[in-house]
């Protein structure tokens, strides 16, 4: 199920990035950042496997970046620095409906800086707060709409199959 969802959330990150202007200075409020919203989601499924929560974290940083981005191993080692806070945030907080906002609202507040960072200190492109900060308002009402979906759908899957608890 968690090869699904980012599976999906790659394939919808492409698409919605061809239609959805994300530039600063567009009208659109919805940048999607699906991949990093479903890294979130799925860490119930690799709660005793954190090993290969990384490593899918990895490859999928890997594919991001394939997909998506010229620069090869960026995402993966930011999928994994965010794979840290995730596991912080499961292990530490209940999970509930409501909380998943807040939750999802830092790893891509979070993603947005450690990318803007990253990208300062290398001079890759330019950057500053503004452009990081536009890029975090532009980007988490779809993200967050993506995350309760997809929360929504896990806990109706979870109960039918008793495997794993979100909470």
């Amino acid at each position: 199920m968690a090869i699904l969802i980012i599976g999906i959330s790659l394939i919808l990150d492409g698409i919605l990035t061809n239609y959805l202007p994300f530039l600063p200075n567009d009208l659109s409020l919805f940048t999607p950042l699906l991949t990093i919203t479903s890294l979130v989601l799925i860490y119930p499924f690799f709660r005793k496997q954190e090993k290969n929560y990384y490593i899918s974290l990895f490859i999928t940083g890997i594919i991001y970046d394939l997909f998506y981005t010229n620069l090869l191993f960026f995402h993966a080692v930011i999928f994994l620095l965010l794979g840290v806070i995730i596991r912080f945030i499961y292990k530490n907080y209940e999970i509930t409906p409501i909380r998943i906002i807040i939750y999802i609202s830092i790893i891509i507040i979070c993603y947005e800086f450690l990318e803007g960072f990253i990208l300062y200190i290398f001079q890759i492109v330019p950057v500053s707060i503004e452009k990081i900060l536009y890029k975090i308002k532009h980007s988490l009402i779809i993200n967050l709409v993506w995350g309760e979906i997809i929360y929504g759908i896990l806990r109706i899957y979870i109960k039918k199959t008793k495997k794993i608890s979100m909470n």
